[in-house]
């Protein structure tokens, strides 16, 4: 059995929900958790930053002898998920964004599939991209919400300005007929009561922190 550790790393706290889910999924493995809060937010940050942030944090995470990597941010795997795994091409690098497009392309019944997540996110279009990929037909509409960083990273859950942030950045999607709603942003999760209080009970939220984890679980079978 190989008991090196797993390495996770993040812009901040965000990461913090994948460390949830794998802990219980794989209870018996260390993991090194690496949240990059002197240079969040990463979302409005160009793909050469990013790039370069994150190469420096996966040869840190090297260095404590990891045996695989997830990365999760949205950020980063949206923008240079596959420039890192050409650069550590020894390396197992899971990322959130594949996992998310599997649980939103199973819970979806419409067709009709929501996304927000960072400015960065948004703009690369990579969740539209793989969604599309599999389903041509799903109708896929994004949006970016910039304030839901600092947000978390403050400690402003469950309060009313909170919502009322949140609505109005999700009353167009709403307006939509979505009926999934992926949560592109490994910080949105702790937002989740607030943003189901928003939504309401008829639009499935998609977090992919636990699809990651079980991911993670068959690439060290």
């Amino acid at each position: 059995m190989d008991n090196r550790p797993i390495g996770i790393f993040d812009s901040g706290l965000g990461g913090l929900t994948v460390v949830k889910e794998l802990m219980k999924q794989l209870k018996n493995e260390s993991i090194i958790y690496f949240g990059d809060t002197a240079r969040v937010p990463y979302g409005n940050k160009s793909k050469a930053t990013i790039t370069k942030f994150s190469a420096q944090i996966i040869r840190f995470l090297l260095s404590q002898d990891v045996k695989a990597v997830i990365i999760a941010c949205n950020t980063v795997n949206s923008n240079c998920e596959l420039e890192l795994k050409e650069m550590f091409p020894d390396l197992i690098i899971e990322g959130v964004v594949g996992p998310g497009v599997i649980m939103a392309s199973r819970e979806t019944k419409n067709g009709r599939i929501g996304i927000i997540g960072t400015e960065g996110t948004v703009k690369s279009g990579r969740y539209k991209e793989r969604l599309n990929e599999l389903h041509p037909e799903y109708q896929i509409f994004s949006k970016a919400c910039p304030l839901f960083v600092p947000l978390v990273e403050d400690g402003w859950m469950n309060r009313d300005v909170t919502k009322m942030v949140i609505f109005e950045y999700l009353k167009e999607l709403i307006d939509k007929d979505i009926d999934t709603l992926i949560l592109g942003c490994t910080h949105y999760p702790i937002l989740f009561d607030d943003i189901k209080s928003v939504v309401g009970e008829k639009i499935q939220l998609i977090n992919p922190a636990n699809e990651t984890a079980h991911q993670m679980k068959l690439l060290l079978l």
